[in-house]
């Protein structure tokens, strides 16, 4: 089958490892099932990969990929692919058993004609959405999501800033925030970009560190070195820092004098569950919001697509389709 692939590592050149190319067709083993994938949507997570974080290289060759919206050949339905694998018995909040890993990092990925994934990793395609829409949601909106409405502790009215507005998290923190009530304001580099947020539903767009008109309730952080003391300063007293990424760089100075003098939180977040994946559907079936896609190219032209996240040239989510 045609895949694409990281054969090997590349701390500063990641393009340099990533091969499209034919690797062997996967067989599920018991209680798992094969998707004939139709779509699966690019992530910083396989330009990491690429980089070699989070993977041995005895486990090269690996195909990348969180992502993918297909056929369950098991049972002719359209499926969304749920990313986080978990151990064998697993049975709370997906994201918290020691044992899970996402698609790409111990099992092949979804980049690729056919993805094996557990039974329960598979949920069903709103039939609303085409393929390329649902391969965004459960990775870059299940993130979001998890990000606004399980860990902010936001409420209807309060003010959030969305940092890195164009990114796939971002345009998605800005999109549900913006339907869910909340005031939002988001940060870009450049005009176009703060445009495009402001079309996206931010009520006002500002340059990359800019001063807010306000002090916010949250932050949805993402970029990491690049806007985190912007983070720290744009908010309120008791107010909250969510991070799902760090893709400029993953350890700022910390301001701990701000921190514990203004009780600030600082909170992770990493993906989400399938229960909130499921949530997920249900709220964009009643906003009738949908996932911002910046382009689909062939499988082939993978390589544009990853240099094009790189670079930031990018608003939404970059989808494959097969």
């Amino acid at each position: 089958m045609r895949a694409v692939y990281a054969e090997s590592f590349d701390p500063d050149e990641p393009l340099a490892g990533l091969v499209v190319g034919e690797r062997p067709e996967p067989t599920p083993p018991q209680g798992w099932t094969r998707v004939a994938v139709k779509a699966a949507s690019l992530n910083h997570h396989d330009l990491w990969t690429l980089r070699g974080v989070g993977i041995k290289a005895e486990q090269l060759p690996m195909i990348l990929g969180c992502d993918a919206a297909g056929i369950d050949e098991s049972t002719g339905d359209e499926v969304v692919v749920h990313a986080v694998i978990n151990a064998p018995g697993w049975t709370g909040d997906d994201t918290v058993d020691p044992g899970r890993s996402l698609l790409s990092e111990k099992h092949q990925g979804s980049l690729a004609e056919y993805v094996i994934v557990p039974k329960r990793n598979v949920v069903p395609k709103p039939a609303d959405l085409s393929f390329a829409e649902a391969a965004c949601l459960s990775t870059a909106w299940l993130t979001a999501y998890r990000m606004l409405f399980t860990k902010s502790g936001l409420r209807p009215g309060q003010s959030v800033l969305v940092q890195g507005a164009t990114g796939g998290v971002a345009t998605a923190c800005i999109s549900m925030a913006r339907a869910a009530g909340f005031r939002v304001y988001a940060t870009a580099r450049t005009e176009d970009k703060r445009q495009r947020a402001l079309e996206l539903g931010a009520h006002e767009a500002f340059a990359s560190g800019a001063r807010l008109p306000e002090r916010v309730d949250a932050v949805m952080e993402t970029v990491g070195a690049a806007t985190y003391a912007h983070s720290a300063k744009s908010l309120k007293p008791g107010g909250r820092i969510v991070i799902s990424g760090a893709t400029s760089g993953p350890n700022p100075p910390a301001d701990l004098n701000r921190f514990f003098f203004l009780q600030l939180e600082l909170i992770g977040s990493t993906m989400g569950t399938k229960a909130e994946l499921a949530d997920l559907i249900s709220f964009l079936h009643t906003t009738g919001l949908r996932p911002t896609i910046d382009r689909t190219i062939p499988l082939a032209e993978a390589a544009d697509g990853l240099a094009a996240m790189a670079a930031g040239d990018l608003v939404g989510k970059i989808v494959l389709e097969l």
